[in-house]
């Protein structure tokens, strides 16, 4: 890892995940026998971290745990997979959570209970003016209060640097926020969300460039991605054809490994075949962490691409050598 590059800095939450595996996912009054049940590192913004850590580029983190074992925990995680740390703070709330189910199809439903990411404000990001003056690229969500990625956007655009926004979970948006935006990454559903409904990929596009944002990319799941607005041209990217596992992480590689891709000189169309390759990667495994792919892994993918696309084998394989 060159010391010399610019970090990219991640805002956002560090949550525990308490995942449960069930047949289906409950409806409403429904009781589920769960067949498995694991803790796992997550938060989107520490999953976003560790993915570009795993890529082997410098990251930095600004968050908040809580004064628990929890937060202890995760501290440590993130440390020991190469985040800079230094810049979470503790708050007197507990560490934040997730509860995630994940059904036969590897499909998820999370409850989030915010607790010390509640604790991350504007005040608190003031403080780090400095690491984000710093930064080439800021990575955010929105599992932190919604007045904070607002300070966020204006801080990176008075100091032109670029703004990744993921926007889950869905929620309504200050006026201007989108217009600090330097990429927006929502999925279907988030997207059709903002765009207040409208199903067509190509209205939900445009009516997202029309707010303001410079760029688009669609996450699509299992259809793969659509990204609009740089260059004018919508670039519709495939998918990799993988036995999936669990989907939690998947938008977090592709967010994480987006930026790595724009950070070493890849132009978006590029970095976002790189991203599309480390969400693949992720659905192969369970956690959100856990699944996330190493630089090593990346590169045994890419060059598989080559020769076939039976990504799954060749990651077992990998893990058994």
């Amino acid at each position: 890892m060159q010391s010399d590059l610019r970090p990219i800095v991640v805002v956002g939450s560090i949550n525990m995940d308490l995942v449960s595996n069930v047949p289906h996912i409950p409806r409403v009054g429904e009781t589920v026998l769960g067949n498995h049940f694991q803790m796992y590192a997550g938060g989107k913004g520490a999953n976003q971290a560790v993915g570009v850590a795993r890529l082997e580029y410098p990251v930095k983190m600004i968050g908040m745990v809580g004064r628990d074992a929890f937060g202890k925990q995760l501290r440590e995680l993130l440390n020991k997979e190469g985040v800079d740390t230094t810049h979470i703070g503790e708050a007197a709330a507990a560490t934040g959570i997730a509860m995630i189910e994940v059904d036969a199809a590897a499909e998820n439903s999370i409850v989030v209970a915010q607790g010390a990411n509640l604790h991350l404000t504007p005040d608190v990001l003031r403080e780090k003016t400095n690491i984000l003056r710093a930064a080439g690229l800021v990575l955010a969500q929105l599992e932190i209060p919604i007045d904070t990625v607002e300070c966020l956007a204006k801080i990176c655009a008075e100091m032109h640097v670029p703004l990744i926004l993921d926007p889950a979970p869905a929620q309504a948006l200050p006026d201007g926020l989108l217009s600090a935006v330097t990429w927006l990454t929502p999925n279907e559903t988030e997207a059709q969300f903002y765009a207040k409904g409208t199903s067509s990929n190509e209205e939900m596009l445009a009516m997202l460039l029309r707010a303001g944002v410079q760029g688009v990319i669609l996450k699509r799941g299992a259809l793969g991605s659509v990204l609009a607005g740089y260059d004018g041209v919508p670039h519709y990217l495939s998918a990799h054809k993988v036995r999936a596992v669990d989907t939690t992480a998947a938008g977090d590689a592709f967010n994480a490994a987006f930026a790595v891709g724009l950070m070493q000189g890849y132009g978006p169309v590029e970095s976002a075949r790189f991203a599309t390759a480390a969400a693949a990667i992720s659905v192969t495994r369970a956690g959100a962490q856990p699944s996330l792919a190493t630089r090593k892994e990346m590169l045994l993918a890419l060059e598989r691409t080559n020769h076939d696309e039976n990504w799954s084998e060749m990651l077992e394989q990998h893990e058994m050598t």
